[in-house]
C-alpha cells in the first residue's frame, strides 16, 4: 500500500512493486520556448544571445559587464567580412575596464603562460623540487647499440628472450 509522509520542507512517497509495474499517468508539459528562465545555451532561439548562461562564467554581470555585453554582442551580430572586425573599439574598452580590477581578472604574462599543448615539460616543479624533464628543444640523445643495452622495449621479444 502506498503513503507518503511529510518530514519538515520534505515529502516522502512510499510506493509499493505494483505501484511501479503501473505505467505511468504523468502528464508531461511541453517546453516553452519563449521561458526567459529555461536554459537554452548561449543562444537563444530568436537569435538573441543567453546572457544567464553559465558558459559566459558571470563576464556579463561583473564590473566590466556592461562592456563586456558591447564587445560580445558587436562580435555575435557582425556581418564583416573578417567577423568582429568592427568591434576593436568595444574590446579595447572591456580590456581597459579589466585592467582596472586585477584580482578578478588577473592578466596572463606571455612568457608565463603554458604552451598551447598543456603543461610546460620544461618548467621546474615547485611543490615537489624535482629537476624539470629535458626540454625538446635539444639534441636527442645518442641510442646505444642493442648488445649494449639489451633488448629494446619497442622490439617483439623473441623465443630466446622470453626464456631467457
Amino acid at each position: 500500500m502506498s503513503y507518503c509522509k511529510q518530514e519538515g520542507k520534505d515529502r516522502i512517497i512510499f510506493v509499493t512493486k505494483e505501484d511501479h509495474e503501473m505505467p505511468s499517468n504523468a502528464e508531461l508539459i511541453a517546453d516553452d520556448p519563449n521561458d526567459p528562465y529555461e536554459d537554452h545555451g548561449l543562444i537563444l532561439p530568436n537569435g538573441d544571445v543567453n546572457w544567464n548562461c553559465p558558459c559566459l562564467g558571470g563576464m556579463a554581470s561583473g564590473p566590466c559587464g556592461q562592456q563586456f555585453k558591447e564587445a560580445f554582442s558587436c562580435f555575435h551580430y557582425s556581418n564583416e567580412e573578417v567577423k568582429g572586425s568592427e568591434c576593436i573599439d568595444n574590446f579595447r574598452n572591456m580590456q581597459e575596464c579589466m585592467q582596472k580590477y586585477p584580482e578578478l581578472y588577473p592578466q596572463e604574462d606571455e612568457n608565463e603562460s603554458p604552451p598551447p599543448g598543456g603543461v610546460d615539460a620544461t618548467a621546474p616543479t615547485e611543490d615537489t623540487g624535482l629537476p624539470s624533464a629535458p626540454s625538446t628543444d635539444s639534441a636527442p640523445a645518442p641510442s646505444e647499440s642493442p648488445s649494449e643495452s639489451g633488448p629494446s622495449d619497442n622490439m617483439p621479444s623473441t623465443d630466446s628472450q622470453a626464456t631467457s
